[in-house]
């Protein structure tokens, strides 16, 4: 009998569901933004309204690529409830930025924080479990 992630996992995998349902999310307001704003694909720039949720989602993307190695790594070390609970963390933090970058961008830095040290958290456990493990 196979056991998958999932079946290990359950909360790490809806917090990485959640993650990715967030930054699709962010693609469709990108997409949105285009025709409201009126810019045409294949361009990034234009109305400053569209820039801002463009660049939104593509720092979500930024994001993302470093969060979910981080997440899936973690867990062995922190297990599934705390882990899974950095990335509800991370998940409402992209959020909170993007709602804050939309209305002043000087104003996301706690959307960013919150999204910046569950990363790191989930870095260090990661790190720390790996090194643990060679010294056993």
């Amino acid at each position: 009998m196979n056991i998958s992630a999932a079946t290990l996992y359950p909360l790490t995998t809806l917090a990485t569901v959640l993650a990715v349902i967030v930054y699709f999310a962010l693609g469709m307001v990108v997409g949105k933004a285009r025709a409201t704003f009126g810019v045409a694909a294949p361009a990034m720039s234009g109305h400053v309204e569209f820039e801002k949720r463009s660049r939104v989602q593509i720092n979500t993307l930024e994001q993302i690529v470093m969060f979910l190695p981080m997440l899936w790594l973690a867990v062995a070390v922190l297990g599934d409830l705390w882990t899974a609970l950095a990335g509800l963390v991370w998940s409402v933090g992209r959020i909170i930025y993007a709602r804050a970058y939309y209305a002043d961008p000087a104003k996301r830095s706690l959307g960013f924080t919150m999204t910046l040290l569950p990363t790191l958290v989930l870095l260090i456990a990661t790190v720390w479990g790996a090194v643990r493990g060679l010294m056993l």
